[in-house]
């Protein structure tokens, strides 16, 4: 498997049980460090006061207001050490999660990839061969002088096809172990030459079969529907003579299975009177961009057919493939996911700076944020990401109206959650991110503006739920 397909590079994945171990140590010190710094505070507090013991009232003061401190920073530490919890928490769920859903889009694009760019049957347009004799001059040296030599040697030429008329057939069977598909195809061809040489008449017609197939079968070639035996295995080149001005006919025809693709291959040959037609009983498309002259669909069944008349080259084969659906928008999920936390902090400050939080709304808060996020990732392997989060959002509404007891305190929460958890997930799933983060941005500051300064939305402590 490529290095592509194993993940985001550098990210913690508590799938994996040595990172699992290296988080669970990595906890355990952080408490430990936390719970001496507490224990140190307390310990410091309590040397004071013995050391003010003489002085009573000196030591009633200074203790009592180091006590409401400390006491406030305990209050403090527990709501900044579950945000934490959370915050931290959340982070590994979610370098986790697009960890997995990288893995899922690259196997997903490998397996699009390997049914339009796998293996494939190639037919190579058949050649005719002669052979001629042409003059050569070389030098050799006899009796220690240079003598030059002209002598003559046997050339290989090709004589071009004055017509082909193809057509094939082609169904697939996608239900097979270790192949994305294999195409069955029934292929006939009927191919016209003409003799336009003045001394040659010994010809030679080369069709070999399609390369990489896996089952060939029924293959024949026939000349004026006689038809001719291959003189040894393995070669597919046909003797015939045709005398000059002749003309004759080549038929092939054969059945075939391999590869998910099939094309045509003209070996940089001038193509004239030209027709390919060929048939998929399955949903396909035209292969390496050569655009048929004509196209037609019935029901399941697509027909493409090339028609080049007079002298036209085709560098590239070209031919029919499976047609897949275009894998757009990839990476986008990760990256949400990568920035979930960022969210999750903005929202619950929002959240912090609007109502009175506490520790169980704080909590329960956290934790239906990342639980709507999950579903969000699940759901968009099957639908469309926007349309999910569109349905999760209006749940995620639905629940936060419960952190106040009255109207208005539940508006003031659900505007918290527009604009610190809706807009934001929005505007990292749709194309105009920058636009939609700026909307979600200038919603709190606006809020928090009207909330504070101006008094327009006044709030009293007993709206709000503890």
């Amino acid at each position: 498997m490529s290095f592509s397909t194993q993940g985001v590079p550098g990210l913690p994945d508590l799938t994996h049980p040595a990172e699992l171990i290296q988080f669970g140590t990595d906890v355990l010190k952080a408490s430990l460090l936390l719970v001496f710094l507490i224990v140190a505070l307390g310990v410091a507090i309590a040397l004071v006061s013995f050391t003010f013991r003489r002085h009573q009232a000196e030591e009633a003061i200074f203790i009592g207001e180091w006590a409401v401190r400390y006491s406030q920073l305990l209050r403090g530490l527990q709501h900044l050490t579950l945000v934490l919890v959370l915050l931290v928490v959340g982070f590994f769920l979610c370098s986790t999660l697009s960890n997995r859903y990288h893995y899922w889009e690259q196997a997903k694009v490998t397996q699009v990839a390997q049914s339009v760019a796998g293996d494939k049957l190639e037919q190579v347009a058949p050649q005719v061969r002669y052979v001629t004799q042409e003059p050569i001059t070389y030098t050799t040296q006899v009796d220690g002088k240079i003598v030059k030599v002209n002598d003559t040697q046997q050339v290989n030429r090709f004589l071009t096809l004055a017509g082909s008329q193809i057509q094939v057939k082609l169904d697939q069977n996608t239900d097979v172990q270790g192949r994305s598909a294999i195409y069955r195809i029934d292929y006939s061809a009927d191919y016209k030459v003409v003799n336009r040489l003045k001394d040659i008449s010994n010809f030679f017609f080369e069709v070999p079969p399609p390369n990489g197939y896996s089952l060939l079968s029924n293959y024949k070639v026939e000349r004026d529907r006689i038809r001719l035996e291959q003189t040894n295995p393995g070669d597919y080149g046909f003797p015939f003579r045709l005398q000059p001005g002749e003309e004759t006919s080549f038929r092939v025809t054969y059945q075939a299975q391999g590869g998910p693709r099939w094309v045509y291959s003209t070996t940089g040959q001038l193509l004239s009177g030209f027709r390919l037609t060929a048939i998929a009983n399955f949903s396909a498309d035209f292969a390496s961009g050569i655009v048929p002259n004509e196209i037609k669909t019935e029901g399941q069944s697509t027909q493409f057919t090339w028609i080049f008349d007079d002298n036209v080259s085709v560098r590239n084969p070209f031919g029919v493939f499976t047609n897949t659906n275009p894998i757009r928008n990839t990476g986008i999920i990760p990256r949400l996911l990568l920035l979930t936390p960022a969210i999750f902090l903005w929202w619950i400050l929002l959240l912090y700076l609007s109502l009175p939080m506490s520790l169980k709304n704080v909590a329960i808060a956290g934790s239906i944020f990342f639980a709507c996020l999950l579903t969000l990732t699940y759901l968009a392997r099957f639908m469309n990401a926007e349309l999910a989060w569109t349905m999760i959002s209006l749940i995620l509404l639905i629940l936060t109206w419960g952190l106040g007891s009255t109207k208005s305190a539940s508006l003031a929460a659900i505007v918290c959650t527009i604009a610190g958890a809706v807009l934001p997930v929005f505007g990292l799933l749709v194309p105009f991110s920058g636009l939609t983060l700026s909307g979600a941005g200038l919603l709190s500051a606006v809020w928090l503006a009207v909330r504070h300064w101006y008094g327009w939305y006044g709030l009293q402590l007993e709206d709000f739920k503890k």
